[in-house]
């Protein structure tokens, strides 16, 4: 099983990483990290450098396709080099999905019309501009397409991909060789449980870095 992984700058690490723990783990695949061109990408705030092995012409088809999300995506929603690989990857998958504002790439290929999806819920709403219908559900399947919240959900995508692909005993086999048993120390994940006080300094956050 081939599953092609989509690098760009400005990637949020964990976004990528977290479903290549999970997805390489099932028998038989082979993951690939692919960017315009290889060679290194830098992650959204810089400190961290993710090696492409690939570039797209290196990459025409996959069995399936991970796209994450990161700073860098807003760029990326108009870039027809990347859409149009998206979309080329797109007509060879059993399996097409995106963690975080890699939604929005999808969505903005038109690969998502008409269809449900999430994404980081400080960009949620975004997704109404492409046709699509926002869900906050941490994952969500609309056929073959399978969408993830934000950055940490990734885990939960590629574990839900990999029961669809493997069945649910290899997926929690999985699940346990990571060792993936979230026990937060704070009831703060999401914008619905998250103080309010809390929710304001992300949104003080983003509003800086924006200026």
């Amino acid at each position: 099983m081939q599953v092609a992984a989509f690098l760009f700058d400005g990637i949020t690490a964990l976004d990528v990483v977290g479903p290549y723990e999970v997805l390489q783990r099932l028998p038989g695949a082979e993951v690939r990290f692919v960017a315009r061109n290889a060679g290194p990408v830098r992650t959204d705030n810089g400190f961290l450098a993710l090696h492409a092995d690939h570039g797209f012409a290196d990459v025409t088809s996959a069995d399936v396709l991970v796209v994450p999300g990161g700073f860098g995506t807003r760029a990326l929603e108009g870039d027809v080099e990347v859409l149009d690989w998206i979309r080329a990857i797109d007509t060879t998958t059993t399996w097409t999905t995106s963690v975080c504002t890699g939604a929005l790439l999808l969505a903005a290929a038109g690969l998502l019309d008409g269809l449900e999806a999430t994404t980081h819920w400080l960009q949620l709403e975004r997704l109404r501009e492409h046709g699509v219908t926002p869900t906050r559900r941490r994952v969500v399947e609309q056929g073959k397409y399978v969408t993830a919240a934000g950055v940490s959900s990734g885990i939960d995508m590629a574990l839900t991909l990999a029961a669809r692909v493997a069945g649910p005993e290899v997926a929690q086999a999985i699940q346990l060789s990571i060792e993936y048993d979230p026990q937060p120390p704070f009831d703060a994940g999401s914008p619905d449980k998250a103080p309010p006080a809390v929710v304001e300094l992300i949104h003080a956050a983003v509003a800086a870095g924006a200026k």
